[in-house]
């Protein structure tokens, strides 16, 4: 009779454990059901949004239209100041985009670089700085993890809307090479690089590259601008023809443009409850088309919404 007892117990332990694994629901979803990735970000609040700080947002101007990027100053904070510095003094301006590589980045900066007759002068702002590869481990930075482990990283996760990963036994936390981060080109040294030539990721994430260039930042709008050009030829996907080079109208710092010619965007706060909920609707879909959910997700699926500034949001 104990015996059965006890069986009974530990079967109603193990039950119990598992309904307070199990993720849970939210009365914008039929009863029964998990919410859709759409039903969570119908939900959202309006304080679980965040504007862009124009500070810390910079304008690329190409003849086909205008690709916004968020810089990470918590990350990368000589990195950020410094591609501000060259954007004040329009040092990028009349570049051009000069490396288009398939499944993996677009890069722009000087042509003639290696020319010394030829190469564009930076004024005040610092040609080479030091790396910003990682940064100390800090509890206080709302990270919100992904649940499904990660193979660079012992964590990987979001802080402030950009990915990244961190060892907490080494003390160590970085930006991520995700899709469309964006990046300060470098030669050998680690220390070669400053930000006067710029790449942006537009492949499948290479994380083999993180903590051996410093990240600086993200596109948060406009990466279908980048994503599409033209392929290089030339290696590495260098373009091999100056004819073939997308020029580079400007580069503003958004705290710079009259208010009236800027583009207000929000970003959906990675710290926030519906943020949350949207990993797990995108871990497992439950949208009609999908027959199998994966049941998992990792760092470079997983992307933090955008949407105009005061209007509907966008996932």
């Amino acid at each position: 009779m104990m015996r059965s007892i006890e069986r009974l117990v530990l079967v109603f332990m193990v039950f119990s454990a598992a309904l307070a694994a199990m993720p849970a629901q939210d009365a914008a979803a039929p009863p029964g059901r998990a919410m859709t990735v759409a039903e969570v970000m119908a939900a959202a609040k309006p304080g679980e949004w965040r504007p862009l700080v124009p500070e810390d947002t910079l304008y690329l101007e190409l003849a086909s239209g205008r690709v916004i990027i968020e810089l990470a100053p918590g990350f990368a904070p000589l990195h950020a100041a410094n591609v501000s510095a060259l954007a004040r003094e329009k040092y990028y301006d009349g570049l051009a985009i000069i490396r288009v590589q398939d499944n993996y980045v677009v890069q722009w900066g000087d042509p003639d670089e290696e020319n010394p007759a030829k190469a564009r002068r930076i004024q005040k702002a610092k040609a080479t700085l030091p790396a910003e590869f990682d940064r100390p481990f800090d509890d206080k930075i709302a990270f919100t993890p992904l649940p499904d482990g990660d193979v660079f990283a012992p964590e990987v996760g979001f802080c402030d809307g950009f990915p990244v990963a961190r060892d907490r036994r080494a003390g160590r936390m970085w930006l991520a090479h995700s899709y469309g981060m964006v990046g300060a080109a470098r030669g050998n040294a680690g220390d070669s690089g400053g930000g006067a030539q710029l790449y942006v990721v537009i492949g499948q994430a290479p994380r083999h590259l993180d903590r051996n260039i410093t990240l600086l930042g993200r596109v948060v709008r406009g990466m279908e601008l980048l994503s599409s050009l033209p392929r290089g030829a030339g290696a590495m996907g260098f373009y091999d023809k100056p004819e073939q080079m997308i020029p580079i109208r400007s580069i503003r710092v958004a705290a710079d443009v009259p208010p009236a010619e800027r583009t207000e965007l929000e970003v959906l706060r990675t710290d926030s409850e519906t943020f949350g909920r949207l990993i797990e609707a995108r871990r497992n879909r439950r949208e009609e088309w999908f027959l199998r959910p994966a049941g998992r997700i990792d760092l470079g699926i997983m992307t933090v919404p955008v949407r105009d500034g005061g209007k509907g949001a966008g996932a």
